[in-house]
């Protein structure tokens, strides 16, 4: 008896099977970016032409009371860079889905939900690289974060469970969309409006009636105010969401990630089971 089961093939648990795999495809799209380099435009270029021209054109002409602007404005950009992840998370999914790619995966033994789970950790991974670029570039700008390094823990699970809820959100949008055109302006007209509004570049309370109104409840108003708390000690005040703008971030992220992970692996498994 133990001869004949040390002679048969172990097969491994289909826990260790769908880590494995998607570890696998995380790599593939990982070495995948130095043959399309134009692939992290929008986590390299994009973030820092928008900090070099907010900063030396807003920065001029906008005083805030009591902070500089680079404190004020960093902690900004960095929670609109977690929201852009939208942007680069569709995009990708469209492509996969309209050259070919997830035909190939569907012809192969691979665990589906390792293809989307792939997808998704290598877009948190794209989007990293984005915001430690932001990062960098702030510090060297002037920036002087506060936080300390029980803050700066905090501020990177902010950071994660932000780029994670968006990532999916992208994903999802990028399966209904089919299309890279439509897939980039649909993603900045939802997300650019939202961040202007979030005070990512001018406090809430100066904006006009409407556009303050719409601010003080805006999701992205949540992200923007809970970094710039915990990276620079700085609360925002204006509606529940401002004064509490750490606990109204994780809502909202959760919100997201229970929305669109089951529509996205829904959508995901009719897409398969189509093609």
């Amino acid at each position: 008896m133990s001869t004949l089961a040390t002679t048969l093939p172990v097969r491994p648990s289909a826990t260790r099977r769908y880590l494995r795999e998607t570890g696998l495809l995380v790599a593939r799209g990982l070495r995948m970016i130095p043959r399309v380099p134009t692939r992290l435009s929008d986590v390299t270029i994009q973030p820092v032409l928008f900090t070099l021209l907010f900063l030396y054109v807003f920065g001029s002409a906008i005083h805030i009371h009591g902070i500089r602007y680079q404190d004020y404005l960093l902690p900004g950009l960095l929670g609109q860079s977690l929201a852009f992840g939208v942007l680069g998370a569709g995009t990708a999914t469209v492509t996969d889905f309209t050259s070919g790619v997830v035909d190939r995966f569907k012809s192969l033994p691979v665990t589906r939900l390792s293809v989307i789970s792939a997808q998704v950790i290598g877009q948190v991974l794209e989007q990293l690289l984005g915001l430690a670029i932001v990062t960098g570039l702030g510090l060297a700008l002037g920036w002087h974060p506060t936080a300390g390094v029980g803050g700066a823990f905090a501020l990177l699970g902010l950071v994660l469970l932000g780029l994670t809820a968006f990532t999916w959100f992208g994903v999802l949008l990028g399966m209904v969309v089919h299309d890279s055109d439509a897939m980039q302006g649909l993603g900045f007209a939802i997300v650019l409006p939202l961040s202007f509004l979030a005070g990512t570049f001018v406090p809430i309370k100066g904006m006009a009636l409407v556009p303050r109104v719409i601010g003080e409840w805006d999701p992205l108003s949540a992200i923007v105010a809970a970094v710039r708390l915990v990276a620079q000690g700085v609360r925002s005040q204006g509606s529940p969401e401002l004064d509490h703008p750490v606990i109204a971030m994780v809502g909202w992220c959760l919100l997201i990630i229970a929305v669109c992970v089951p529509l996205a692996l829904r959508r995901f498994r009719t897409a398969i089971s189509s093609n």
